[in-house]
C-alpha cells in the first residue's frame, strides 16, 4: 500500500516526458539524464525505451530515476532512438503494471509511447477497444492509446492523426518506432512540449530544463495540435489537428514546472516573481518578514517582499528527502506528518508579525500546521498569503489534485479557511491579478479555479463516476 507523503496539501505533479534522436550516441544515457531532470513531475515509476536497428529494448521500474538504472541496465539500452517516462498516477493506479513508457509489437516494428495527461473519454475509448475483442493489460489510458494507434492504417504520421481525432483530453506524447521518435501535443496545449537540438540530432521533453542536463537548445515549444519528428532526416513539423482555443494549464506556472525551465519564452522563476508582487499589491499587511513555504512558495515570496518593501527570509526549513512511503504510518505519524518535512528557524522568527508566502491551498491540511508550527517558534502574527485563486473544482487533464469534497475552498470561505487553519489573516490571489502577473488576457486553462473546463459539460458525467479508479480495482491496482 502507498500513503501520501506528508506535504499531502500540493497538487500532485504529472508526469514528465522525453524522446531523443542523438546519432553516434547512446539515446538511453541521454534520456536517463534528461528524466532526472524532470523527477519533479513524478516520482512513482520511471522507464526508458529504446530502438536499435528495428529491435525495441525497454526497462522500467517503482521509484525515482537515479533507483531504477543503473550502469549494468542502461547498457542493456543501445540505439540512438529513445523515449523516456518519469510517472505520478493520474489515470491508473501507481503499480509497476501502468509504469511507462508501453511498448508493443506491431507488423510495422515496434512501438512504444510515453503519455503526460489524461483522457476525459478515456472510459468511452476503452470499452470500445474491448468490445472489439482488444486485450489490456493495465489500467491506465496510455495502452489505450497504443491501441488506437495500432489499429490505425497509413504511415505513423496518419496513424497519430487519427488518435488526435479519437482522443479527447490533455496529453503531451513521445512516441518510439523502428525509426523515428515522435512529439504530439493536444490541441489545446494544455500540457507543454518542446523540442531542442543536440549535437546532429533532437530532443523533445516535457520541459527545457532537462535540455541543460544533456547539453541541448531550444528550437521551440510544439504548438498545439502538432506532430514532430525526429529521425535521421532532421526535424519534421506537420499540424495534426486544429488547434483549440488555448488552455494551458495555469498550474504549470504556478507550481509544477521546475523554476529554471521557460514557458512562452518566460523564465517560469521570474513569472512567480510578478505573481507575488501582484500578491502584494492586492493584499498587503503590516508586517515584518516575509517567509516562503519551500521550495514553490520561494520566488512567490520573493517578489512579495521586493514589492511590499518587507525583509525576505526563511523560517521554514524543508527535508528534501521525505516523499512517499509504501510503509504504513503509524497515527501519531499522520498527525506529525508535517513536522517530518518541515522545521521552523525560531531565531527568524520570534516576537515578528510573518507573511507565510505559498503557492496553493488544495485540502488545507498543511497550512494550519504550518501556522501553528510558526507561533510556536515564537512568531507574533502569522499572515498567510496564496499566489493563487482558491481552488474551488478539480482537474480532470492530468493533475491529480482532489475530488471536489476534499477541496477546502469548495467547502468553506476565506474567512472560514483563515479559522480553519488558525491566521491572523488570509488572502488568495484574484484571476484578474493571477492572468496580470502571467502577462496574457488568456490563453490558460483556469478550470481548478472557475468549473469552467475546456470541453463540453456532458463529458464529465462519467468522469463524476472516478474514473481514475474503476480501472485500477479490476486488477487489483
Amino acid at each position: 500500500m502507498t500513503t501520501p507523503g506528508p506535504h499531502g496539501d500540493e497538487p500532485h505533479e504529472e508526469c514528465g516526458v522525453v524522446g531523443i534522436h542523438a546519432p553516434g550516441h547512446d539515446a538511453a544515457r541521454l534520456a536517463f539524464f534528461a528524466l532526472h531532470t524532470l523527477q519533479h513531475r513524478g516520482q512513482e515509476a520511471a522507464g526508458i525505451a529504446t530502438s536499435n536497428d528495428g529491435v525495441a529494448h525497454i526497462h522500467k521500474g517503482g521509484g525515482l530515476v537515479a533507483s531504477v538504472f543503473n550502469e549494468e541496465n542502461l547498457s542493456t539500452l543501445p540505439g540512438d532512438l529513445a523515449i523516456g517516462h518519469t510517472r505520478y498516477s493520474t489515470t491508473g493506479g501507481s503499480g509497476l503494471r501502468n509504469a511507462q513508457p508501453q511498448v508493443i509489437e506491431t507488423i510495422d516494428g515496434p512501438l512504444g509511447v510515453a503519455h503526460n495527461g489524461n483522457l476525459v473519454n478515456a472510459h468511452a475509448l476503452r470499452r470500445e477497444l474491448l468490445e472489439r475483442g482488444v486485450g489490456l493489460q493495465t489500467s491506465s489510458d496510455t495502452e489505450v492509446m497504443v491501441h488506437l494507434l495500432t489499429g490505425a492504417g497509413g504511415d505513423w504520421m496518419s496513424r497519430i492523426r487519427v488518435l488526435m481525432s479519437r482522443a479527447e483530453g490533455a496529453f503531451a506524447l513521445t512516441i518510439l518506432t523502428r525509426d523515428a521518435v515522435y512529439g504530439v501535443r493536444d490541441p489545446w496545449g494544455l500540457r507543454p512540449l518542446v523540442v531542442g537540438s543536440l549535437d546532429g540530432g533532437h530532443v523533445l521533453a516535457s520541459e527545457t530544463c532537462a535540455f541543460s542536463a544533456i547539453g541541448a537548445e531550444l528550437v521551440r515549444e510544439v504548438a498545439p495540435g502538432e506532430i514532430v519528428r525526429i529521425d535521421a532526416a532532421g526535424l519534421h513539423v506537420e499540424q495534426g489537428a486544429v488547434p483549440k482555443k488555448p488552455a494551458f494549464c495555469t498550474f504549470e506556472q504556478i507550481y509544477f514546472s521546475r523554476p529554471d525551465s521557460t514557458h512562452g519564452g518566460h523564465l517560469v522563476h521570474s513569472t512567480r516573481q510578478r505573481l507575488g508582487r501582484e500578491l502584494a499589491r492586492e493584499a498587503p499587511v503590516d508586517a515584518d518578514l516575509v517567509v516562503p513555504v519551500p521550495d514553490s512558495g520561494t520566488p512567490h515570496a520573493v517578489g512579495y517582499a521586493q514589492e511590499a518593501g518587507i525583509p525576505y527570509t526563511e523560517g521554514l526549513i524543508k527535508n528534501r528527502y521525505v516523499g512517499r512511503t509504501f510503509i504504513e504510518p503509524t497515527q501519531q505519524a499522520r498527525d506529525n506528518a508535517v513536522a517530518m518535512k518541515f522545521n521552523p528557524l525560531g531565531d527568524n522568527l520570534f516576537g515578528k508579525r510573518v507573511v507565510m508566502v505559498d503557492d496553493s491551498i488544495v485540502r488545507g491540511t498543511t497550512s494550519g500546521p504550518l501556522v501553528q508550527m510558526m507561533r510556536d517558534a515564537g512568531a507574533a502574527e502569522v499572515h498567510v498569503r496564496v499566489a493563487c485563486p482558491a481552488i474551488t473544482d478539480p482537474c480532470y487533464m492530468g493533475v491529480d489534485m482532489a475530488e471536489r469534497d476534499e477541496l477546502i475552498a469548495a467547502n468553506k470561505s476565506v474567512e472560514e479557511i483563515r479559522e480553519h487553519i488558525g491566521a491572523d489573516s488570509l488572502a488568495f490571489l484574484s484571476i484578474e491579478a493571477m492572468m496580470r502577473g502571467l502577462e496574457a488576457e488568456d490563453g490558460y486553462c483556469n478550470a481548478c479555479f472557475t468549473g469552467v473546463y475546456p470541453f463540453e459539460g456532458e463529458r464529465f458525467v462519467q468522469l463524476q463516476l472516478k474514473p481514475k479508479e474503476q480501472f485500477a480495482r479490476v486488477w487489483g491496482d
